[in-house]
């Protein structure tokens, strides 16, 4: 079939198959290649770009093919976002410059990807000095933490206040909340009869209590 003929998606495969060599090509040399006008390659373009695939470049300079992998639409449950918020909490607390620059890059990408309603209020993370800061620390305590959860069980909680001072509760766990890698324990505290809401990373101890509890409506 003339390249002039070729219905668009074989046409906009042929051309990211000219860009796969990862050079500069001018924009005139692709359109002959395709057979089409400057215009309709510039429309090409366009849709490749919209569609995600790396492709940079400007009309008078050229285009080119970025090594970058482009995704296809993931769907990702509840858990599997955590998962990804923990292992990015980890990689972020690297010393490794260039490792953790690319980490920020992709938190970045990928809270502009959630929906918005996995965002919690401003109020929840008031007592958050930055968003990633000792992220990591506390993690050890997450399957205590949600064991308890599940089934309903109290947590003698040791707690190191923001102020450096020590505190113990006990403690209804309710859920466990996390944005922009910071993670957050609510419950209702029973020493003080209040909701609270308790850093990962400021957490001490976390042990189980020989008690269940029924949740508050």
């Amino acid at each position: 079939m003339p390249q002039g003929l070729m219905n668009r998606s074989d046409r906009l495969f042929a051309l990211l198959t000219t860009l796969g060599d990862y050079t500069l090509h001018r924009a005139e040399d692709l359109a002959a290649a395709q057979g089409v006008s400057l215009r309709t390659l510039y429309r090409d373009i366009g849709r490749l770009q919209s569609s995600g695939v790396p492709v940079t470049g400007t009309r008078g300079a050229g285009y080119r093919l970025d090594r970058a992998t482009t995704l296809p639409p993931l769907t990702l449950t509840d858990p599997e976002i955590e998962a990804l918020q923990l292992a990015l909490a980890i990689v972020l607390e690297t010393t490794d410059p260039a490792l953790k620059s690319a980490a920020t890059s992709l938190t970045a990408k990928i809270d502009a990807s959630l929906p918005l309603e996995t965002t919690q209020p401003a109020s929840d993370w008031q007592q958050i000095e930055h968003p990633f800061a000792n992220a990591a620390r506390g993690m050890g305590h997450l399957p205590i933490l949600r064991a308890a959860i599940r089934a309903r069980q109290k947590l003698k909680i040791v707690y190191n206040n923001p102020d450096a001072t020590l505190r113990s509760l006990t403690l209804q766990p309710v859920s466990l909340q996390h944005h922009a890698r910071s993670w957050v324990l609510k419950g209702w505290d029973e020493s003080q009869n209040t909701d609270v809401a308790l850093r990962l990373d400021l957490i001490e101890n976390a042990d189980p209590l020989p008690e269940l509890f029924t949740p508050r409506v």
